[in-house]
C-alpha cells in the first residue's frame, strides 16, 4: 500500500471515530446541547493535536533525534511554573482576577519570551549550536519544575486544587474565543512554514549534507524554531501540557510510512494525533466517566512507547 492510500485509510478511520464521538447517545431532546459542547471539543482536539504533531516531527528532524520533543526546551515546565506562580500570588482569587483570555496571553507571552531569551543569550552566542540550546532548555526545565514544586508545597490545599486542574491537559471546558485566536495563529504558522517543507527532507540528512546540498541551514533552523515555539506555546496554553503525545505520533508516522518525505510524515502524524486524542477522549468520557484526564491516558501510552523506542535503539 503506498503512502497516499495509508494516509487516506487512517484519515477515514479518524473521520469515523470523530462522527462516533459526536453522534453517540444523541436523542431528540439533547442533540442540540450535546453537539454545542462536542463540536468545539473536537475542534480543539484537532487543532492542538495538529500543532503538537507538526512541531514534534519538525523538531525531531532538525535535531536528528527521534526521542526528543519540543518539551525539552522547558516550555511545559515553564507553563506549570507560570500557573503555579499566578495561584501562589493571587490565591483562590486567581480565577476572578485573571480571566481565561488573560491567562492565555500571560502563558503564551511567558513561553515565547523565555524562548526569545534562550535564543538571544545562548543559541546566538554559541554559534547557533542547537544541541547547546537543548542542554540549556533541560536545565531551565528542571529549574522551573523545582520552583513550581516548592510553591505547590507552600500554598493552601484548596489553592493547590486549582493548580492541579491546570497540570493536566483537558478538552472539557475549552474557551471558544481562544479557539478562534489559536486557529488563526496556526494558519499563519502553516503559511509561514509551507515553503520549508521540502527543505525538511534535506535537513533530515544532517547539517553538513544539508549545507552541501544548498540549504541555508542556520536561517531555515531559526525559522522552524520560531514556528515550533509558537505552536507549542499556543497548544499548551489552550488545553495544558501533553508531554508524550509528540513522541508517540511522530514516531508512529515514521514507522507506518517509512519515508523521508515530510509532506507525508506530517500529514500522517496529524491524523494519528487526532486519532489518539479523540480516541482517548472517547475512552475518558464513556468508559472512565471523566475520572482520568485524557493527558494521563495519552502520556501512559506515550511513555510505554518511549521505553519501547529506547529498548529498540531507534534513535537517529
Amino acid at each position: 500500500m503506498d503512502h497516499k492510500k495509508k494516509i487516506l485509510l487512517l484519515g477515514t478511520i479518524l473521520l469515523i471515530i470523530t462522527l462516533l464521538y459526536l453522534c453517540l447517545d444523541l436523542n431528540a431532546n439533547s442533540w442540540r446541547y450535546a453537539l454545542s459542547r462536542r463540536i468545539p471539543r473536537v475542534f480543539a482536539i484537532l487543532l492542538t493535536g495538529g500543532g503538537i504533531a507538526f512541531s514534534s516531527v519538525v523538531f525531531q528532524t532538525i535535531t536528528n533525534n527521534r526521542i526528543l520533543t519540543p518539551s525539552v526546551l522547558g516550555l511545559d515546565s515553564l507553563y506549570l511554573f507560570t500557573q503555579t506562580l499566578v495561584v501562589f500570588i493571587l490565591g483562590s482569587n486567581s480565577f476572578i482576577l485573571l480571566s481565561a483570555e488573560m491567562n492565555f496571553v500571560v502563558s503564551v507571552s511567558a513561553m515565547v519570551g523565555f524562548s526569545t531569551i534562550l535564543y538571544v543569550l545562548f543559541f546566538k552566542k554559541q554559534r547557533e549550536n542547537i544541541y547547546y540550546l537543548l542542554l540549556i532548555g533541560i536545565i531551565f526545565s528542571t529549574l522551573f519544575s523545582s520552583l513550581a514544586s516548592f510553591m505547590q508545597m507552600l500554598i493552601d490545599p484548596n489553592e493547590f486544587h486549582i493548580v492541579q486542574d491546570r497540570m493536566f491537559a483537558s478538552f472539557n471546558n475549552v474557551n471558544t474565543d481562544l479557539l478562534t485566536i489559536s486557529f488563526f495563529i496556526f494558519i499563519a504558522a502553516g503559511i509561514y512554514t509551507f515553503p520549508l517543507i521540502k527543505q525538511l527532507d534535506v535537513l533530515s540528512l544532517g547539517r553538513d549534507h544539508a549545507i552541501n546540498l544548498g540549504v541555508n541551514y542556520d536561517k531555515v533552523i531559526k525559522r522552524l524554531l520560531i514556528v515550533i515555539v509558537i505552536l507549542v506555546a499556543v497548544s499548551t496554553a489552550l488545553v495544558g501540557p501533553i508531554t508524550f503525545l509528540g513522541i508517540l505520533v511522530a514516531n508512529l508516522a515514521r514507522e507506518i510510512l517509512t519515508t523521508y518525505k515530510h509532506k507525508y510524515i506530517i500529514s500522517m502524524a496529524v491524523i494519528i494525533s487526532g486519532l489518539a486524542l479523540i480516541g482517548g477522549q472517547l475512552v475518558s468520557e464513556r468508559i472512565l466517566n471523566l475520572g482520568v484526564p485524557i493527558s494521563v491516558i495519552v502520556n501512559f501510552a506515550g511513555g510505554i512507547y518511549f521505553i519501547y523506542l529506547l529498548l529498540k535503539g531507534k534513535t537517529v
